[in-house]
């Protein structure tokens, strides 16, 4: 493993644990009014747990992130375009997901 993959494994760890951190605190500082908080945390923090069962292999759990990001990025945007108090919470969601995002492209290496 090189060192800029290594160092780009490392950034694509953090931000996904960022935005696993971002999603217990979005709903214990706004909790949801339509549907119940737990309801909330079951939605939203069980799919960023289940890359761990892949953990051992960095690249594969990040590429499941990658793939859940999408869902974090899309709930980003919408909440960034209706909510106004809880607005800099989507816009950091949606930066954490471009990172994630942006960590797996440059992980991918050309096939010869």
């Amino acid at each position: 493993m090189s060192q800029a993959s290594s160092t780009t494994q490392k950034v694509g760890l953090a931000a996904w644990a960022a935005l696993l951190a971002l999603q217990l605190l979005w709903y214990t500082l706004y909790p949801p009014v339509s549907i119940p908080t737990w309801v909330a945390f079951a939605l939203t923090v069980p799919p960023l747990l289940l890359p761990l069962l892949s953990l051992p292999n960095v690249t594969r759990a990040l590429l499941w992130v990658g793939i859940l990001a999408l869902f974090y990025f899309c709930h980003g945007v919408s909440e960034a375009w209706s909510s106004t108090a809880d607005r800099w919470l989507a816009v950091v969601e949606i930066v954490l997901t471009l990172l994630l995002i942006g960590t797996l492209g440059v992980g991918v290496r050309r096939r010869r």
